[in-house]
């Protein structure tokens, strides 16, 4: 049946998106050593508006233990700075006037153990949201019955739905392994 196919289509692609969630909120955890992305969920107060930082300034790394903040125009140099201090990343901005850096400090193994605690409980979130979809796709090919579709056609759907969830969730299972792996490398 066709109604099956569109909702396994669908299934697939909403845990397609769950799994880049995953993997997006994943990078924001910072491993240790300088990523431009660390910054990437600050806001600035930009005429206004709160704008990311990445839209008002080019984030850099010179090196693997400094990130470097150009501001586009030099009159929100402050703002940035705040912005980068009020943040919950624990890092130390220094404004010269012209850019911030930002040396990222070693991790200590507290706060490697923290981040790991982190990474899985983003992970599990991930994985709560796949099963989410699969349980929602389950119960809208159940509702097929009614409508004059065969059991076994149905069955064979929850099957294909099954497999569909352990993929993603093997996939998110390896996203954490490699994070993990880059938090606990010195």
């Amino acid at each position: 049946m066709e109604e099956i196919e569109m909702f396994l289509e669908e299934a697939k692609e909403l845990m397609d998106n769950s799994v880049k969630h995953c993997k997006q909120e994943l990078l924001k955890i910072r491993a240790g050593k300088a990523m431009p992305n660390m910054l990437d969920g600050l806001m600035v107060e930009y005429y206004g508006a709160m704008t990311p930082i990445n839209q008002v300034a080019s984030v850099s790394t010179p090196d693997a233990r400094t990130l470097s903040v150009k501001p586009f125009e030099k009159s929100i140099i402050g703002e940035i700075e705040k912005s980068i201090i009020n943040s919950d990343l624990g890092l130390n901005p220094q404004n010269d006037g012209e850019q911030i850096r930002i040396n990222i400090p070693m991790l200590t193994e507290e706060r490697r153990l923290n981040l790991m605690k982190l990474v899985r409980s983003e992970a599990e979130n991930g994985k709560v949201s796949v099963r989410n979809v699969r349980k929602e796709t389950n119960d809208s090919i159940k509702a097929l019955i009614k409508e004059g579709a065969s059991e076994d056609a149905v069955k064979s759907a929850e099957s294909d739905v099954q497999k569909l969830t352990d993929q993603h969730v093997t996939q998110i299972d390896e996203l954490v392994v490699e994070k993990e792996k880059d938090i606990m490398t010195i």
